[in-house]
């Protein structure tokens, strides 16, 4: 089986809610950092490290092709935050996605030369070959 990973961005405002360590190492709470929408003047987020999901652990040992969309945040420190499935292909599929893309890591959103969190999805695309 292949996976493709698509990103695509949806731009939305909200709130994150779990700690993150800052540049010194301190914990501040996500939720005092703003989510902001992208569009004009936000250079998007970009992934630079990235796990894959276990492809085996669908559709309980049958092949399986289709599309798995993600949801999340990327924080200002470019980790995933708030991961969650916005479109289902199956349920143990879906899990080991969630879990891989908790992994991932980005290189953040900008608004000029500063890091910014924002929303996006990711489109990961199954392919029984």
């Amino acid at each position: 089986m292949i996976v493709a990973l698509v990103l695509a961005v949806a731009g939305t405002s909200a709130m994150q809610s779990s700690p993150m360590p800052d540049e010194a190492g301190t914990t501040m709470q996500e939720s005092d950092e703003p989510v902001v929408e992208l569009g004009p003047g936000i250079t998007p987020p970009r992934v630079i490290h990235q796990v894959m999901p276990d492809s085996n652990s669908g559709a309980r040992g049958f092949r399986v092709s289709g599309v798995v969309l993600i949801g999340l945040v990327v924080s200002s420190g470019g980790l995933p935050r708030e991961v969650h499935v916005v479109r289902s292909l199956d349920q143990d599929l879906d899990q080991s996605t969630v879990e891989a893309v908790q992994q991932w890591r980005f290189e953040p959103a900008q608004r000029g030369d500063n890091p910014v969190a924002v929303r996006i999805t990711v489109e990961i695309r199954f392919r029984d070959l």
